[in-house]
């Protein structure tokens, strides 16, 4: 049984009066983020040597495009990660070499990040892997089931915002 549920069990017993549904929902929702980071995706990130979040910087710097640069500022924005987070995100990716920073020609004051060539090949190789592990988390279910938790997602996501 999952936390989720074992929570439910005890708070039925201890407050039967009270309509837990959302707290069910909620708790479902938290288990599976939990198990599905912790369980699957750190441990791939691990083995290339980086952080969940910094494997979003690079996976958000490629689809963005050649040539793979973004301020920092767009990189926060679409990673949605604290500007204290980002900075030392790109100060660990730059040591690295996964990343370079350099002047913004459109701004004096500002910087620019760009994937390297270490980066790009680095990325290029470990998305289809991340991309497979997805899959094999999904496979429980059934390709129109993955399709509806997906659209119920979405609502509850446009809801909250």
């Amino acid at each position: 049984m999952n936390r989720a549920k074992l929570a439910m069990q005890q708070w039925h017993r201890e407050k039967p009066e009270l309509e837990l549904l959302p707290m069910e929902v909620i708790g479902q929702l938290a288990e599976a983020a939990h198990l599905i980071g912790r369980g699957r995706l750190e441990p791939l990130f691990t083995r290339y040597g980086l952080q969940g979040g910094e494997f979003d910087v690079l996976a958000t710097l490629r689809r963005s495009g050649a040539p793979f640069s973004l301020t920092p500022t767009e990189l926060y924005n679409a990673t949605m990660i604290s500007s204290g987070g980002m900075t030392n995100r790109l100060d660990r990716l730059e040591k690295s070499g996964l990343v370079i920073r350099k002047p913004n020609p459109k701004d004096r004051r500002g910087t620019i990040v760009l994937l390297s060539k270490k980066g790009i090949e680095l990325i290029d190789r470990l998305v289809p892997e991340h991309l497979a592990n997805e899959h094999d988390i999904l496979k429980v279910l059934s390709i129109d089931e993955q399709k509806m938790l997906n659209t119920l997602l979405t609502k509850l996501i446009s809801g909250l915002n």
